[in-house]
């Protein structure tokens, strides 16, 4: 890398920390929130409880991560409709950036996988993987919340 690009990454370093403390504090809230809604048929976020992997992530994990993933009620259809709805969160196949993006793995990340294999994995159309970001926590619950409404 060149002195500039490796100046630029130092920096960046020097406060992922505090980025990724709260995108993690972001992603367990938005887990808590839409768990009982009546348009989610699961939620998967390692520090909740209901995690079918709750205990090891507990003793492995001092935290839940940034990424949440969930299951829409009505398969890809609502899937979609779910993610056309969101307006501040994007659609985007690259997670794991401060801005919140939310992507439909079965057909994008996923899609040269048979049906079978997705669900050998616990995956089938009905699933959004979401990687959360620095927004305020209040204005992703109303987006998803909306979104949710919507399907």
């Amino acid at each position: 890398a060149s002195p500039f690009n490796a100046w630029v990454v130092l920096k960046g370093l020097e406060t992922l920390k505090l980025r990724v403390d709260q995108q993690t504090k972001n992603a367990a809230r938005l887990a808590d929130v839409i768990a009982d809604h009546p348009a989610i048929a699961a939620v998967r976020y390692p520090h909740r409880e209901d995690h079918p992997h709750y205990e090891i992530h507990k003793r492995q994990m001092s935290a839940g991560g940034t990424m949440i993933a969930f299951s829409v009620k009505g398969g890809q259809e609502e899937a979609f409709k779910l993610l056309n709805s969101l307006e501040l969160v994007d659609i985007c196949n690259n997670l794991g950036d401060t801005k919140s993006l939310a992507c439909h793995p079965s057909s994008t990340t996923h899609r040269a996988l048979s049906d079978e294999e997705q669900a050998s994995m616990g995956l089938d159309r009905s699933w959004i993987r979401m990687s959360v970001g620095l927004e305020d926590s209040d204005d992703l619950v109303m987006d998803l919340t909306r979104a949710l409404n919507s399907v």
